[in-house]
Order: structure tokens, then C-alpha cells, then sequence
């Protein structure tokens, strides 16, 4: 019987200690370090992120209300929100934005050019390029054609283009019929465009919509052309005297000559490109040259006008044809690598981006534009003016890009901010270029 008893109090003893030890190894407030299977923890749903978008559908873009629909739509598929910064294309909006990358108050994703403005945040690091997107997202940016992607000077793809954009000549045909001037049509020259020009004046209007202080850059592009070719558009001078110093010396003098003619608004040096539009639109101006985008800033804001409004031609003169055009994808949106190195926002902007360059999402931007998408946009029926400029492209024979987008943004802001000068005669068209060209 003792035996038994000491045998039953030895095996007692030595379950008790198994039962401390294992006690012992895993303290009673330490959870277990595998995560849990189940519980209300593991369902809750992913924080909502907030991003800063930049773009330059701001003021009085003819996109904007598209931009907000398809931002508003984001927001409601993802439970994300956008924190819009947006603001109106001209060159101080572009040095605020590359002033916010120096400063380090990028935002996550931007709308921006894709061209030499862009080079600045590209040499700093401060955009990741599609290839190391694709790496973890290969889906990004696959309904577009490669080959129209932008490329940086180190060769890499940064930007999703969005729609592309021409340039050419609205006219108010109101104003032209009260005028008894005909619409131009491709084969408008230049003398034929003085000469509408003086009757348009002396009947009361404005002959040109355009603020030389905001966006002179519109009439020197086709200036340029008007003095050069098509072939050789894109050229830049490297030298105020050489052949391409001439060129654009001559252009800037032709915009001094149509000054002089008291073809521009009297305010034209004082005037922002909205007043200067607003001109045009309420009828006491004849001709604006201006975007792709300005179509749907009339149809917003003038619908019951759009009939007045007519898609034409920049007159021509040498060997420049009237029916040769600016045009091309020079916008796209890059994803900061702010954004990216953020473990919270690095799939909100990946997936935001893919949202905003959806092929539904792109259709609402495109009725005429340029489009990288590889199965084209599909917009739905063309109201008047828009026939006019689809009528106006198809009988283009050819287009280029602008070659103010290959020079640096110093070099074009002096170049642009010098137009005022030249057209008062405080400075050469030849000085100009070459106060330009130092900035190059």
C-alpha cells in the first residue's frame, strides 16, 4: 500500500511540474505570435488613405467638370479621398509645381507636362518610372501603347499619357458674317488674314483673342512654323544669329507687327487668358488660337452659342500650309515616389492613376484629341463644335509638336515673359532669343 501511495504522490508531483513548466513558457499576458484565424480585429476594412493630386484641370479648364466626376467616382469605389490641389495651366502654375518639389511638398500624384518641364523632378528622384511600377503592378498602364509614351532624357517612361491636345485657330463666324470675312479654310495665307484683319477692326471688333501677357506662346508657335517648316519646327537655336535664332527673331517680330496693328485687345499686356477668351465668346473678337481643350470650356459655358464657334485654320504664309498644325500627347500622370515609398498610399495612387486613364474613364476627356489608348476612346454624339474641329483634323496634313516644350522652363518663361518687350519696342526680337537661349 505505501508503495502505491508513493508511486501515485511521485506521478502527482511530476504532472504538476509539467503543468508549471509549460506555464512558465508562455506567460499568461503574452498573446500567442501567430496572427489570430479569425476575430473582429482581422475584418476590419483597410484605412481610408488620402491623397494630393495635382493637376492642371483647375480654373476655367473645359475638363474640369470631367476631372471631378471621375475623381468623384474614385472616392466612391474606394473609400479613399482626394485631396485636390489643381490649378490653372500657365507658367507660374508650372513653377509653383516644380517650387513644391524642391521644397519637399510634392504631392502624390501629378498631372503635369511630360516634356523638358518635367526633366527637373525626373534628375532629382522624384517620380518613379513605369518599369519599377510594373515590377509589383503589371497591370499599370497596359491598355496604352508603349510607343507613345513619353521618354525622359535617361530614356524611361515616368508618365500614363492622357488625351493628347491640338492647337489651331476658333473663329466666331458671328462676328466674320456680320463682317462679311469668310471662315478660312486650308489654304488661309497670311496676307488674305491681314487684310479680314483690318476689316474686322474697322467694323468695331477685336480682330485677335489673346492675352500677350499669359499665352503668347500659342501665336509664336505658328509664327515660328510660318517661318520655317514643319520639318524643321522643333528645332532650337543655339545662337541668337544662326539660321534657328532667325527664325524665331522673325516670329516675335510678326506678333510685334500684328501689335502694332491694333489687332490684339487694347489690354492685351494687362489682360488674363480668361478675359481674353471671355472676349471671343461674347462675340467681340474674331479669332482665337488656342487648344483641344477650349472646346469643352465653350460648350460648358456657352451651349446655346456653339453653332457661333467654328474650328479653322492659322493662317500661312512661305512654306508653311494653313492645313499643318501644333498638336501631340505632351500630359501624363506621374506617381511621386513620396507617394510610393509610402506603404499607405503606394497602391491609392496606383490605382488611382489606372482609374483616371481607364479607356471609360479617358472617353469622357476625348472628343477629337489624340489618344495613346490602344482600343481609341469611344465619346458619344459631337455637338456642333465639335464636328468643326473633327471636320477641321481631318483635313490636317500634317502635325508637330510645340518647340517651346523642348527648351528648358527658365529659357521659356524669359522668352515668353520678353514678348511684352518686343512688341513695345523696349527690347529686339534678336535679344530676346538670346536672353532665351543663355536660359537653354
Amino acid at each position: 500500500m505505501k508503495k502505491n501511495r508513493l508511486l501515485a504522490l511521485l506521478l502527482a508531483a511530476m504532472m504538476l511540474l509539467t503543468l508549471l513548466a509549460g506555464c512558465a513558457g508562455k506567460p499568461a499576458d503574452k498573446p500567442d505570435d501567430k496572427p489570430s484565424s479569425g476575430g473582429q480585429d482581422s475584418q476590419k476594412p483597410a484605412a481610408s488613405v488620402e491623397l494630393t493630386v495635382v493637376t492642371s484641370y483647375g480654373g476655367d479648364d473645359g475638363n474640369r467638370k470631367n476631372y471631378e466626376n471621375a475623381v468623384k467616382a474614385y472616392e466612391e469605389a474606394t473609400g479613399n479621398k482626394i485631396q485636390d490641389a489643381s490649378g490653372t495651366s500657365n507658367e507660374e502654375w508650372k513653377a509653383k509645381v516644380l517650387t513644391d518639389f524642391e521644397t519637399g511638398t510634392e504631392p502624390d500624384v501629378l498631372f503635369f507636362f511630360t516634356n523638358a518641364d518635367a526633366e527637373p523632378i525626373v534628375k532629382a528622384g522624384k517620380v518613379v518610372d513605369l518599369a519599377t511600377i510594373r515590377a509589383e503592378y503589371p497591370d499599370y498602364a497596359d491598355n496604352m501603347r508603349d510607343s507613345m509614351l513619353a521618354a525622359a532624357s535617361d530614356g524611361k517612361n515616368y508618365a500614363v499619357p492622357s488625351s493628347g491636345f491640338w492647337e489651331n485657330m476658333f473663329v466666331n463666324t458671328k462676328v466674320l458674317a456680320d463682317c462679311g470675312v469668310a471662315v478660312p479654310g486650308p489654304d488661309y495665307t497670311w496676307d488674305q488674314f491681314l487684310k479680314d484683319c483690318e476689316t474686322i477692326k474697322a467694323k468695331g471688333y477685336t480682330p485677335i483673342a489673346c492675352s500677350l501677357f499669359e499665352v503668347p506662346h500659342y501665336w509664336f508657335e505658328f509664327c515660328v512654323m510660318n517661318n520655317g517648316t514643319l520639318a524643321n519646327q522643333l528645332d532650337v537655336p543655339k545662337a541668337a544669329d544662326d539660321a534657328v535664332g532667325k527664325k524665331w527673331a522673325a516670329a516675335l517680330n510678326d506678333i510685334k507687327d500684328l501689335y502694332e496693328r491694333g489687332f490684339f485687345p487694347v489690354n492685351t499686356l494687362t489682360a488674363t487668358d480668361a478675359e481674353t477668351v471671355q472676349l471671343f465668346g461674347d462675340g467681340e473678337a474674331a479669332f482665337l488660337i488656342d487648344g483641344s481643350w477650349k472646346v469643352t470650356h465653350f460648350v460648358d459655358n456657352y451651349p446655346e452659342h456653339l453653332e457661333e464657334f467654328a474650328i479653322s485654320y492659322v493662317p500661312a504664309k512661305g512654306e508653311r500650309k494653313a492645313s499643318e498644325a501644333i498638336g501631340g500627347i505632351s500630359m501624363g500622370y506621374f506617381i511621386t515616389k513620396k507617394a510610393w515609398d509610402d506603404p499607405a498610399k503606394r497602391e491609392a495612387a496606383v490605382e488611382f492613376v489606372k482609374h483616371m486613364t481607364s479607356d471609360e474613364v479617358m472617353s469622357n476627356f476625348v472628343t477629337t484629341e489624340v489618344t495613346a489608348l490602344k482600343n481609341g476612346a469611344s465619346p458619344s454624339g459631337l455637338n456642333p463644335l465639335q464636328q468643326s474641329a473633327a471636320d477641321a483634323n481631318s483635313a490636317i496634313t500634317g502635325v508637330i509638336g510645340a518647340v517651346q516644350d523642348t527648351i528648358t522652363g527658365e529659357a521659356k518663361t524669359d522668352l515668353f515673359g520678353n514678348v511684352q518687350n518686343v512688341v513695345t519696342g523696349v527690347m529686339t526680337a534678336e535679344e530676346a532669343v538670346a536672353s532665351a537661349i543663355e536660359l537653354n
